[in-house]
């Protein structure tokens, strides 16, 4: 994504998670909200220099319940989510094979078996997630690699991108031979993302893929935050009630959804029509709706505009 610096500045401001519903009115704040990002346009994900690197394995297992490392794995938890795009981030791409692998958190990889290692699908929204633990770093040569995770990005019937993605903030980026780049074909820039913490300890990372494929227009990215955009959704993680805020920033009729990880609406917020303000809704979720991760989706004028992940935990 171009307007790097922007793009940054707001995913650092915005909490990540899962959640669940139910709908009490919006109450309209007296201040108007004013637009704090400019319009995003569009950059392709791009190559990692290192390609695959020497620690890929095959055929690895499909993600089970979006946990990539189970409960027990030694090292700080980290939930990764994203949408996949096209490339000019008019639609999203479903159905997109995401295989994953990365160290353990004494920077070792699994080469005779699966453990931090699988492989997640985007859901009819392009949404992807997965709950694992931060990556060990591990000497190559005379440095230390930073921290990163591997992937291996397929959407049908398209050509497949590997890459890596890397961590603000890591010491070991500026004398990498990969994640130091920032032109051209291997440009890591757009690979290097912000990690926040939630009320569990844990962290939490955004990273949107734009890879070359056929989608489907839900309108569904953060271009169109000139239009509106969610702020918060807490508590998060949360259990039988989450207040969530949001802006306005043109009248428009605006609805706020919210879809599991297959992609299903579990609740809706009806539509209205509203004026540019700061608003807040609360929902208090069905006692059946299960745990995990959820994506609350503000809608303007039927165009997704902006979402957040909160997860819900009984």
């Amino acid at each position: 994504m171009k307007n790097k610096d922007s793009r940054r500045q707001f995913l650092r401001n915005t909490s990540l998670a899962a959640l669940s519903f139910g709908i009490l009115p919006a109450v309209a704040k007296t201040t108007t909200e004013p637009n704090p990002n400019s319009p995003i346009l569009c950059d392709e994900s791009t190559e990692d220099a290192y390609g695959q690197g020497p620690f890929y394995t095959a055929n690895a297992p499909t993600i089970q319940n979006d946990m990539l490392a189970d409960s027990n794995e030694l090292g700080t938890r980290l939930i990764l989510s994203g949408q996949v795009y096209n490339l000019a981030c008019s639609e999203v791409i479903p159905n997109t094979e995401i295989d994953i692998w990365h160290a353990n958190d004494s920077g070792a990889y699994d080469n005779t078996g699966y453990n931090l290692r699988g492989k997640a699908t985007s859901n009819p929204q392009g949404f992807y997630v997965f709950e694992t633990i931060k990556p060990g770093l591990y000497l190559n040569g005379a440095t230390y690699r930073p921290s990163h995770f591997h992937f291996k990005i397929t959407p049908p019937n398209f050509p497949t991108l590997i890459t890596q993605l890397y961590f603000d903030g890591d010491p070991y980026i500026p004398t990498d031979a990969s994640a130091s780049i920032t032109s051209g074909t291997f440009d890591a820039t757009n690979r290097i993302i912000p990690l926040t913490t939630n009320a569990n300890g844990d962290l939490e990372g955004t990273w949107d893929i734009v890879i070359n494929g056929d989608g489907i227009p839900l309108g569904a990215n953060n271009i169109h935050l000139d239009k509106g955009m969610l702020y918060s959704a807490s508590p998060n993680p949360f259990n039988d009630r989450v207040e969530i805020k949001y802006g306005v920033f043109q009248e428009a009729k605006v609805s706020v959804f919210v879809y599991n990880i297959e992609g299903k609406v579990v609740a809706q917020l009806g539509k209205k029509l509203l004026s540019p303000q700061k608003y807040e809704v609360v929902w208090e979720p069905d006692n059946n709706l299960p745990n995990g991760h959820y994506f609350i989706a503000l809608k303007i004028n039927d165009l997704q505009v902006h979402y957040l992940k909160v997860i819900r935990q009984q």
